[in-house]
């Protein structure tokens, strides 16, 4: 059986001054994860990360909790996120009217990302951009089809971000560039997606799973950024 769980990283240090490394709670996230896993008796064949910090201490923390020594990961740049920074600086550039208040929540952020998002989905959105959306589309499609040629038969761990994941997600369903927009919005961190492919297709199994949180004393680990 051909199978491959993405996940997407714990929580990241939102409001911090980097974002590019996971909080207390995110490792915490990951190394529960693994402990399902193990407790499952789950074994992956590969693991793969982007090269994000993110991305690699989550793997770790995975591997933590699966009981696993240190590991040596596949990177793929593929699956890092896009550069969500620069958008939203360029949607508040085009709408200075929408500027971030002085004090800002997290509600502030999204909200005028996802008008980012849709913007530069359609071409709308001005200035210099690290990376266009059709080059964000080609790379997750190039990761698919590498996955679908390299790893048959396989079990594979995808460590990810939000963004990637949900518009491999959307290419799967082959759904409109909005629907990237929503499914990356309710991501949950170390939620689990899982898809199944052989060498000329990969389907959907489940999206967004957070089963070592779904419990009552975890509810309140269950987090979006």
């Amino acid at each position: 059986m051909s199978e491959i769980y993405f996940v997407r990283h714990g929580q990241a240090s939102f409001g911090s001054s980097n974002y590019d490394q996971l909080s207390e709670l995110g490792h915490e996230q990951a190394r529960l994860l693994g402990e399902y896993f193990r407790e499952r008796d789950l074994r992956f064949d590969h693991i793969v990360t982007g090269d994000m910090v993110r991305h690699r201490e989550t793997a770790e923390g995975i591997c933590t909790g699966m009981g696993l020594g240190a590991q040596q990961f596949e990177v793929y740049p593929e699956l890092n996120e896009f550069d969500f920074h620069s958008v939203l600086r360029a949607y508040t550039t085009q709408f200075p009217e929408h500027a971030l208040p002085e004090k800002p929540v997290a509600a502030d952020f999204f909200r005028r990302l996802k008008k980012g998002i849709l913007l530069w989905s359609t071409g709308e959105l001005e200035g210099e951009l690290p990376e266009t959306w059709a080059s964000f589309e080609q790379r997750l499609g190039a990761f698919r089809e590498s996955v679908m040629q390299r790893h048959a038969g396989q079990r594979v761990l995808a460590v990810s971000s939000g963004g990637a994941i949900a518009m491999l997600v959307r290419q799967l369903l082959q759904a409109p560039e909005s629907t990237m927009v929503e499914l990356n919005l309710q991501t949950r961190n170390t939620a689990l997606t899982h898809c199944r492919f052989n060498s000329r297709s990969m389907r959907l199994s489940s999206f967004n799973n957070v089963p070592h949180l779904d419990r009552l004393d975890r509810e309140s680990m269950i987090t979006y950024t």
